[in-house]
């Protein structure tokens, strides 16, 4: 007999579910992503848009992925290899580790889950920088743990305004501390650490605490000083550096990224890892992208011109923006942001508010074709003279 509760009328009695959830649930908020395409085009009738808001490749899938698609699209009806062998091994060869060093995940956010899944709980912390990557406070807040939050670096900073400040991310550090989250590049700044500052700080944490050197846009990075988290495995067991297929390779609807840590450190992880969470599509696009070197450097060359090509532009309507070496630019309007973005919208052009960062007067823009560039300067001009 199914148990129910009913009022005297018979009707079901009306729960409040935020009040049975789970410590932290009820303060959060949802991840707000960019608005996709159709949704925009069905709202207002338009068409011909362009979305720059999601950090997404301007050059749609590596020809070698789309071969691989392809190729395995007969065969969806069956799972994937849980274990993601091949991929896990060729990823091993490249970044010189063993094969079980290697977690895979949907999306790299999907490891940064696990690790919190795994060491945050209630009457712990997890350490992070302000204007970082959002789900670090919402795989925070879920799990029940702490956020010690760390003031960035200031807006007058001489090399990296709104950068990662590791000295006060430092001090924030004590016994209860499980869990440092560091974006290198950052999400949504653009702003970078250097190998020095870095290495420094990964001296200064404790063993025992883990730190997810997040490089979802390492492949864009041209620095000289810009480190390889790789290089570091071995002297720090605690360190999970997480990488993804989204941004450079051109997978993000796919959903497929990694981690690489220790052996040991990844056997833990990996005991939360929901099954078959790479799927079978993803695994082989993913394997073929990695030899499209081709398809890599059009990339990057495509996102510096780019790059120069906003900046140019901001540069000449007195806009500030953060310093980047992702694919995305981050601009200040001197003005509230989300009427701006509104007025983008009504002209088919998507970017990112980001208000939700406490930024409200900011624009992240993705790095999109020179085509795509042109349309959202001449938009963005035409929003800022009326």
């Amino acid at each position: 007999m199914q148990n129910s509760r009913l009022l005297s009328s018979g009707c079901p009695v009306t729960t409040d579910w935020l009040k049975r959830t789970a410590a932290g649930i009820a303060e959060l908020h949802p991840y707000i992503p960019g608005k996709p395409i159709i949704e925009l085009e069905r709202e207002l009738g338009l068409v011909d848009t362009i979305k720059l808001a999601s950090n997404e490749n301007p050059l749609g899938p590596s020809p070698l992925a789309w071969a691989a698609i392809q190729k395995v699209a007969g065969e969806v009806h069956l799972y994937p290899d849980d274990s993601g062998h091949s991929l896990r091994n060729k990823l091993a060869e490249r970044c010189a580790v063993a094969p079980g060093a290697i977690t895979l995940g949907a999306g790299s956010s999907d490891v940064i889950d696990m690790v919190a899944r795994v060491f945050l709980e209630p009457g712990v912390n997890a350490v992070y920088s302000e204007h970082s990557f959002a789900m670090y406070q919402i795989y925070t807040q879920a799990c029940g743990a702490a956020a010690k939050v760390a003031p960035p670096l200031p807006v007058d900073h001489p090399h990296m305004p709104y950068g990662h400040d590791l000295d006060a991310m430092a001090a924030l550090i004590d016994n209860d501390t499980r869990v440092v989250f560091i974006a290198n590049p950052n999400n949504p700044t653009g702003t970078w650490l250097s190998k020095s500052e870095v290495a420094a700080f990964l001296q200064s944490v404790p063993s025992d605490v883990v730190v997810v050197l997040d490089e979802a846009y390492t492949e864009y990075v041209t620095e000289e000083e810009f480190p390889n988290g790789i290089d570091w495995l071995a002297d720090y067991p605690n360190l999970i550096v997480t990488r993804t297929f989204s941004k450079m390779y051109g997978l993000a609807g796919l959903r497929i990224g990694y981690g690489i840590s220790s052996p040991e450190l990844a056997s833990v992880i990996q005991r939360v890892r929901h099954p078959f969470n790479a799927n079978l599509v993803a695994l082989a696009a993913a394997e073929a992208v990695l030899d499209d070197d081709a398809y890599v450097t059009q990339g990057r060359e495509v996102n510096q011109q780019g790059m120069a090509q906003l900046m140019t532009a901001f540069d000449a309507m007195g806009l500030v923006y953060m310093p980047s070496v992702a694919n995305f630019l981050t601009v200040d309007l001197k003005r509230e942001a989300a009427p701006v973005n509104d007025g983008l919208l009504s002209q088919g052009i998507i970017t990112r508010p980001i208000a939700n960062y406490n930024l409200h007067n900011h624009l992240r823009i993705s790095i999109g074709t020179e085509l795509q560039n042109s349309r959202f300067i001449t938009a963005l001009e035409q929003e800022l003279s009326s």
